[in-house]
């Protein structure tokens, strides 16, 4: 692949021009990355205050009697989110849902104890300690080439 830019000061934005012979899964992979819409802001609420949350920073999301939490660096924060909402605005290599009410962020996973039969034990490079489903292993060990 070939990538050349141009620099003109009649353009007043970027304008992108793929050439190709034929139609291939890298120039679909390039369409779909330069196509995505960019992310959008996390708010969560700690106390009285509004904090805007960067996803680098969360270890995992999950939901406690009712409520969405998101666990990060700078402590906990409720969020008025679903957790279906926040697995389509975090980034889809870096968090993965292992059950019905947790999303982790793998970047942040210390290891993996896959010891427990029909589970697997997650411990977060916090120390906060969780465990995928029955249900989701499958899909976690494919994630991981296991």
């Amino acid at each position: 692949m070939q990538i050349e830019i141009k620099m003109d000061e009649k353009y007043t934005e970027p304008k992108i021009i793929i050439m190709t012979d034929k139609m291939t899964d890298q120039v679909n992979n390039i369409i779909k990355k330069l196509s995505d819409e960019q992310p959008q802001v996390i708010a969560g609420f700690k106390e009285d205050c509004v904090e805007i949350i960067e996803p680098s920073s969360i270890y995992r999301v999950f939901a406690q009697s009712g409520k969405v939490i998101a666990e990060t660096n700078h402590g906990n924060y409720t969020l008025r989110l679903r957790l279906y909402e926040l697995e389509e605005r975090l980034e889809k290599l870096s968090f993965v849902r292992i059950s019905n009410s947790d999303i982790i962020n793998l970047k942040r996973v210390k290891s993996f104890d896959l010891s427990f039969t029909g589970t697997i034990c997650i411990t977060l490079s916090n120390g906060t300690v969780t465990y995928v489903s029955r249900r989701t292993v499958a899909k976690v060990k494919k994630m991981l080439g296991i």
